[in-house]
């Protein structure tokens, strides 16, 4: 049987970061009920920052404390400064590796899916999951690559831990030895040293054939072992695609939808407890009086000292109406017990909607992601402003990671009169397609676009297109340059899923966003960064963009 988190946090450290996900177009930011994101390391070195050797010595150090989420951002923003170093590139690979086996064998619905699928099964699963790689993927597969990983996989969570040996009902898990492990994996080698991987069929047969000599030497079941290939079969072909779990294909369609079933709060890993970021309006959390800077100590009598922040966000979720007992405690250390019911909670894509200059009719609001509602609710926004005599408008898309391409595509449209708005192109050429600007009436106000280094995808989408049709002023810093559309696909056999790559997309102008992102006409630099929440109020005194797009505004209002 599967081991259990009790069991599995004697034999390694519990993971403390919060997941990352991406829904179609995005950045890696995996939105849970609650939603969650990656905490920042709290170590600061100080050698030679721009260094490749110190570069890897602090992915070194994050490594040895098995602080994988951290690891993998640090690996991803040092492949930025030298993209085609393989050290950094083999580092960031295996940092991926063990926070994705951390997340799997935190997640009930993968547990429930060892137990339940046969071995027939889980091969029928990883011959879907090539089958759908080899159709969709943006490049052309490498067999032996995907094969290659997979073997890393199963090597990483053999060595985590994670997959132990069929026990008896009630029995402890018996920890696989040292000795163990490294004999499996000079077998591993011998039987995959000649063997050449030219098809789909010839991955087949070698997970199958690692399956069976795991099982026979270790007794671990097979089912377990075909998996690890499913996940490397999907996680290493770029930094965006991977599998989806069953739960975490559910959190995916909440994210495009805008809603799920739970409290409310955003939440990341801080100081052995959870810390609550911020809380939706309206919520069950937001009636209860539960604020940002508010820390959860238990979950349901459940200490979250000990818990990796999966573990929590799981005993978090539940079904609608179902009841959570809470212990929270204060900034200011003052501890009380809460008790809130489980309900459907509407996450709004667009906040913060006011005039920020009274004076001038300087509207503003924030786009938080592109989901399905983005495009009623930016209306909504918009007449709103208007009917307060609104004269220009600054939208914020800083740390937006994106969401849906339709909905970039919408919103892009409300303002860019004619023309392309973004242009797709992959492998497949059903993934070529010219997107227009297709409404019979736009709006024509001044336009200030705000963009920092975390504003990805379908953020830089809806910023070039308005940038490139001379609609828009851009204001911040350079965007993440994220240049991808992501499908998902539902896996048949397990309620699973896979996020895959499938083109890449480029501006009206013809100019590809990957690893380059879209520049602003106006750059500002800015040590200190605002708080960028959901129900945040913007202060343009503590926030130099948001001055300088204030200050665009007015430059356009006084010009036209």
């Amino acid at each position: 049987m599967p081991i259990s988190a009790s069991q599995r946090a004697a034999f390694r450290r519990a993971f403390r970061f919060l997941s990352f996900a991406i829904i179609l177009l995005g950045l890696q930011t995996f939105h849970a009920t609650p939603s969650a994101r990656a905490a920042e390391s709290e170590i600061r070195f100080v050698d030679s920052e721009h260094s490749l050797a110190t570069l890897l010595r602090q992915g070194a150090y994050l490594e040895e404390q098995e602080k994988w989420g951290e690891a993998l951002s640090h690996y991803e923003k040092a492949i930025r400064r030298f993209p085609n170093e393989e050290k950094l590139l083999g580092q960031q690979d295996l940092a991926r590796i063990h926070y994705d086996l951390g997340r799997r064998y935190d997640d009930r619905s993968y547990q429930a899916m060892i137990d339940s699928l046969s071995m027939q099964q889980a091969v029928e699963l990883y011959e879907e999951v090539l089958i759908k790689v080899d159709s969709y993927f943006v490049q052309d597969m490498n067999w032996q690559l995907l094969v290659t990983r997979g073997n890393r996989c199963l090597q990483v969570a053999l060595r985590e831990q994670a997959i132990v040996r069929v026990q008896a009902a009630g029995e402890a898990a018996i920890p696989i030895t040292e000795h163990e492990i490294a004999s499996i994996e000079e077998k591993l080698r011998s039987l995959h040293r000649e063997r050449v991987i030219k098809t789909q069929k010839d991955a087949v047969s070698a997970a199958a054939a690692t399956a069976a000599l795991v099982s026979a030497e270790l007794g671990i079941p097979q089912t377990a072992v075909i998996l690890e290939f499913v996940a490397g079969a999907s996680g290493g072909l770029d930094n965006y695609s991977c599998y989806l779990t069953g739960n975490q294909l559910q959190d995916v369609y909440s994210q495009i939808d805008g809603n799920f079933v739970g409290i409310g709060i955003e939440l990341k890993a801080d100081d052995h407890a959870l810390l609550i970021v911020s809380v939706i309006p309206k919520s069950p959390a937001a009636g209860a009086d539960i604020k940002a800077g508010d820390r959860i100590l238990s979950v349901n009598g459940t200490p979250t000292t000990n818990l990796s922040t999966d573990q929590a966000a799981s005993l978090l979720q539940g079904p609608k109406n179902s009841r959570l007992e809470l212990s929270i405690a204060s900034p200011e250390q003052t501890t009380r017990n809460v008790s809130l019911v489980r309900r459907h909670v509407e996450v709004p894509s667009v906040d913060s909607v006011c005039l920020i200059d009274e004076n001038e009719k300087i509207g503003y609001l924030r786009l938080v992601s592109f989901q399905r509602s983005t495009s009623r609710e930016i209306d909504e926004a918009l007449w709103k402003l208007y009917h307060q005599g609104m004269k220009s408008l600054v939208i914020d898309v800083r740390g937006n990671p994106g969401g849906l391409l339709s909905a970039a595509v919408d919103v892009a449209d409300k303002f860019v009169p004619q023309g392309t708005i973004v242009s797709t192109r992959g492998r497949s050429p059903q993934e070529d397609y010219d997107y227009p600007a297709r409404r019979s009436s736009t709006w024509e106000l001044p336009l200030v676009v705000l963009v920092d280094e975390n504003s990805a995808s379908a953020s830089e989408i809806f910023a070039a297109a308005v940038h490139d049709h001379q609609r828009a002023t851009l204001v911040g810093r350079q965007s993440y340059g994220k240049g991808s559309v992501q499908g998902i696909f539902p896996l048949a056999r397990c309620g699973a899923g896979l996020r895959l790559t499938t083109a890449k997309f480029y501006s009206p102008t013809g100019q590809p966003i990957s690893n380059i992102g879209v520049k602003p006409d106006v750059v500002v630099h800015q040590t200190e960064k605002p708080v960028l929440v959901i129900g945040a109020t913007p202060l343009p005194e503590k926030d130099p963009i948001l001055r300088a797009g204030i200050d665009a505004a007015r430059e356009k209002v006084a010009v036209r």
